[in-house]
């Protein structure tokens, strides 16, 4: 019998495998008018780029589908693939599609990939996103709201419509629905592991890197449907949280490798700029300062974001904590300064904790994935083993 999942799960490798846009290219041909908006991972205020008639799409680089040849000779060897990919990829032409692409402040590479890609591009608009790390509302509230108005007042001198508010709103509210979905996939990933797996998760997630949220929502709500008339059954597989990836993408064959090492992804950092706020932003009255308040005071823990007087590690142990995990895999990509720089902090709090962990590196084009499932596989027969002795 045909799995209705499966067909779903093909639709999305479809989209997240063929660099060269297709869906966002058919998106501009149906929307002459319409700006297409690339990014770099992990967070953008989304909605503000819908509301001025624009699409957001997702850049993660190139992966492991594309021979770096050209962009190697723009940046040293001692950083992420993410950068070098990157360029790669637009100066084949497989992101020509791309009217403008927004930079946030991630780290260092990705400010020096908005000047090289301005150098390269003369053309398309390049600007640099200067998230908040002050969340007072009055200090580093007020500083994205003139940030976000700075983004859409440049959108704007390109083509796009002029942001108003009603169009604001109704585009939040459109976010708030897909984010819905997709928490409720999570939640179905952390009580029923066995009926979903994380790498189909990661796939139909992903797919929303190049869909209006409207498109996307409704895909991953015809993908719940479809899981939950599986007939599945629980496996005994170590319940993992995977952290580390929050930037660069592991090659798809390294989560299946996780997968099939005997472990269960029930919670991970994959996709974060569709995960960053925690719940819906409000629906306010002035919807740029909702969307302000939102990345202050509900965005998630991740290298990239400062966390003020928090503790650094308490939230991946609360997330630990809600999916009834047994311990944490780091998977870092290789030369990731954020995540390499903050894992010995979460290390230090896990170890604290009682919650075992490992950590491997990985780089887009690594071919490495044996030892990483032997690796992994040896986590999990231990962890069984921990508990069991605990």
């Amino acid at each position: 019998m045909s799995d209705p999942a499966s067909s779903v799960v093909s639709r999305a490798a479809a989209l997240v495998e063929d660099r060269t846009l297709p869906a966002v290219r058919a998106w501009k041909e149906a929307h002459p008018d319409g700006l297409v908006v690339g990014y770099l991972p992990i967070y953008v205020p989304r909605p503000l780029i819908e509301a001025m008639g624009a699409l957001p799409v997702a850049v993660f680089g190139g992966g492991d589908a594309i021979d770096i040849i050209r962009g190697d000779s723009y940046f040293q060897s001692y950083i992420c693939h993410i950068p070098r990919s990157t360029v790669e990829l637009g100066l084949c032409g497989d992101l020509d599609a791309l009217d403008a692409v927004l930079f946030p402040s991630i780290c260092d590479v990705i400010r020096n990939l908005g000047g090289m890609w301005r150098m390269l591009f003369p053309d398309k608009l390049s600007l640099y996103v200067d998230l908040p790390q002050n969340f007072d509302m009055a200090v580093g509230g007020k500083f994205y709201v003139h940030e976000m108005q700075r983004i859409a007042g440049e959108l704007v001198k390109r083509g796009a419509k002029p942001l108003e508010p009603e169009a604001l709103r109704q585009a939040i509210a459109r976010e708030n629905t897909r984010r819905a979905a997709i928490a409720e996939l999570d939640l179905l990933r952390r009580t029923e592991p066995w009926r979903v797996k994380a790498s189909e998760a990661y796939l139909v997630i992903r797919a929303g890197a190049t869909l209006p949220a409207a498109e996307h929502e409704a895909m991953v709500r015809e993908f719940l449907a479809a899981v939950r008339q599986r007939e599945a059954r629980p496996v005994d597989n170590v319940r993992v949280v995977l952290v580390g990836s929050f930037c660069e993408q592991p090659p798809f064959d390294l989560i299946r490798a996780l997968e099939r090492s005997g472990c269960d992804i029930v919670d991970d950092d994959f996709q974060l700029g569709l995960r960053m706020i925690d719940g819906d932003i409000p629906g306010d009255d002035d919807p740029i300062e909702a969307l302000s308040r939102a990345y202050l005071e509900r965005g998630r823990d991740t290298a990239s974001r400062y966390i003020g007087d928090l503790v650094k590690g308490a939230g991946l142990i609360g997330r630990v904590k809600a999916s009834h995990a047994d311990g944490v895999i780091f998977a870092a990509a290789s030369f990731c300064d954020p995540a390499l720089l903050d894992q010995p902090m979460l290390e230090h709090a896990l170890t604290k904790a009682g919650v075992p962990h490992t950590s491997f590196k990985f780089a887009e084009n690594t071919g490495q994935f044996q030892v990483i499932r032997e690796q992994a596989g040896a986590f999990s027969d231990a962890v069984k083993l921990w508990g069991a002795a605990s």
